[in-house]
């Protein structure tokens, strides 16, 4: 599986992106957000990604922070939401306003995204309420003492990826992972912080 891309971008359109690496240019989609993060062609960029495997094809999906890539897994497991629809919820709301808006059950600003209905978006609210924890308030604590992923700095993203990829569901992951922060502070490497989060979430 490709989880990441190192490169360089070589263009970009409407909803994709080309990423030069070692001269293998990789067709990657992404959200408008997304590509609007990625800064000028030709620059240096990193991407952090998704494969998506099907019986005729293989993508990749692109996405400029750990955060929105969670979001996109989450998305894409409610029923009949596919790739270009959860691309076009992370468009039209940044992770945060996504977290805040399924944790208040606010479907009408869920349904804001281009393709999503009003029974499509009172489905990903009740669908997703539950994995997420509380809506963030001002200082982006949940409730349960985490933080919302879309505020976690450094390797945090990644940290909470790697736990729920292990089993642990996303409220549990944030606030594991934004306590070893805590105790490691910024600088620490993301085994570091996997490893410690792993310690406190299994407490």
């Amino acid at each position: 599986m490709i989880a990441k891309l190192k490169g360089r971008l070589d263009s970009t359109g409407t909803d994709h992106a080309i990423i030069d690496v070692g001269g293998v240019g990789y067709l990657v989609g992404a959200s408008s957000r997304t590509l609007a993060a990625l800064g000028p062609v030709g620059e240096a960029v990193t991407v952090h990604t998704e494969m998506l495997v099907s019986d005729d094809s293989i993508r990749l999906v692109g996405f400029a922070r750990g955060e929105e890539r969670d979001w996109f897994r989450l998305l894409v497991g409610v029923q009949g939401v596919g790739s270009r629809v959860a691309l076009a919820i992370l468009s039209a709301l940044e992770p945060a306003e996504l977290h805040r808006s399924v944790a208040t059950g606010d479907k009408a600003m869920v349904a804001r995204a281009n393709g999503v209905g009003p029974k499509l978006a009172l489905r990903i609210v009740n669908e997703l309420k539950d994995k997420i924890g509380a809506a963030p308030g001002a200082s982006g604590a949940l409730a349960g003492g985490g933080v919302a992923p879309s505020l976690i700095n450094g390797h945090g993203a990644d940290a909470i990826s790697a736990l729920q990829n292990l089993g642990f569901r996303p409220a549990e992951a944030s606030s594991a992972v934004a306590a070893a922060e805590e105790e490691l502070g910024e600088g620490a490497t993301l085994d570091a912080l996997v490893r410690l989060a792993l310690r406190k979430a299994s407490k």
